[in-house]
C-alpha cells in the first residue's frame, strides 16, 4: 500500500516577471498609453544617469547604477497609471468608495458592504443612495454615494447611531463622486489620512466592536453591552 504524505504542499511561487507581465497586460487594456509613459520614464532616468557619468568620467559605473533606477521608475509609472485607470473606471459606479478605502494603509477598519441604503427600485443599485463606513484614528468616516438629499438623510441616521453607542467620537461625512463638492474615489485615501487624529488604537478597537454590534451588520448585541446606555469613557477604553 502506498503511503500518503501528511505534509502540506507548499503553494508554488509565481514568477515575479510573469506577475509583472500579467499586471502590465491588464493595465494596458485600460490605459493604452501606459507603454509610452513607462518608456519615457525609463529613458529620462537613464539619460540623467548617463549625463552624470559623462560629467564624472565614469559612464559604465553610472549606467550600472542608472539602469535599476530606470526600471524602478518604469514600474512606478505602471503602478500610478494603473491606479489612475482603475479609479477612472469606478467613476459613476456604486461601490466606488470601497476602491478608495482599499487603498488605505494599516490603521483603518472598514466594511466591504454598505451600512445603509435607500433604493427607489428593488435590485437597482445604480439608482440607490448608499453609505459606506470606515473607522480610523480621526473617528468614524461615512462615505455616501447617490442623490445628495437622500444621502444626507442616511448620513443623519448613521451619525445618530454612532453618537448613541460611542458619544464623543467624531463623525466625518463625504459624498463620493465627480460633481461639485464631491470627493473623487482616487482622493479618498489622501483626504482621510489628512484628517486630524482623535482616537488612540485602544479606543479604535473598542469603537469598532461597538459599531459591529449595530443592527444591520450583525444581529443582536454582544452579551453585557447595552448600546442605549454605552458611553465613551476614554479611561476605560485605554485600560486601567
Amino acid at each position: 500500500m502506498a503511503r500518503t504524505s501528511d505534509k502540506p504542499t507548499k503553494p508554488k511561487r509565481q514568477n515575479p516577471f510573469k506577475r509583472i507581465a500579467s499586471v502590465y497586460k491588464t493595465i494596458k487594456e485600460i490605459d493604452p498609453q501606459v507603454t509610452l509613459w513607462m518608456l519615457l520614464a525609463f529613458v529620462v532616468v537613464l539619460g540623467i544617469g548617463t549625463l552624470i557619468g559623462l560629467l564624472m568620467g565614469h559612464v559604465i559605473a553610472s549606467l550600472l547604477i542608472a539602469v535599476p533606477f530606470a526600471l524602478l521608475a518604469a514600474m512606478i509609472v505602471l503602478s500610478r497609471r494603473g491606479e489612475r485607470a482603475a479609479f477612472a473606471q469606478m467613476e459613476g459606479q456604486r461601490g466606488a468608495s470601497i476602491g478608495g478605502l482599499s487603498a488605505l494603509r494599516r490603521g483603518w477598519y472598514y466594511d466591504q458592504e454598505p451600512v445603509a441604503a435607500d433604493a427607489t427600485k428593488p435590485n437597482d443599485i445604480q439608482a440607490a443612495a448608499v453609505v459606506f463606513r470606515a473607522l480610523g484614528r480621526p473617528g468614524v468616516v461615512l462615505l455616501g454615494e447617490g442623490p445628495k438629499h437622500r444621502v444626507d438623510k442616511l448620513f443623519a441616521k448613521e451619525s445618530k447611531k454612532v453618537s448613541r453607542i460611542a458619544p464623543g467620537v467624531p463623525v466625518h461625512t463625504f459624498i463620493v463622486g465627480s460633481g461639485d463638492g464631491e470627493l473623487p474615489p482616487r482622493k479618498i485615501r489622501v483626504t482621510l489620512t489628512k484628517l486630524r487624529p482623535s482616537l488612540s488604537k485602544q479606543e479604535m478597537s473598542v469603537v469598532n466592536k461597538r459599531l459591529k454590534s449595530l443592527p444591520g451588520l450583525r444581529s443582536g448585541v454582544p452579551a453585557g453591552v447595552d448600546p442605549n446606555r454605552a458611553r465613551m469613557d476614554r479611561k476605560s477604553l485605554r485600560g486601567r
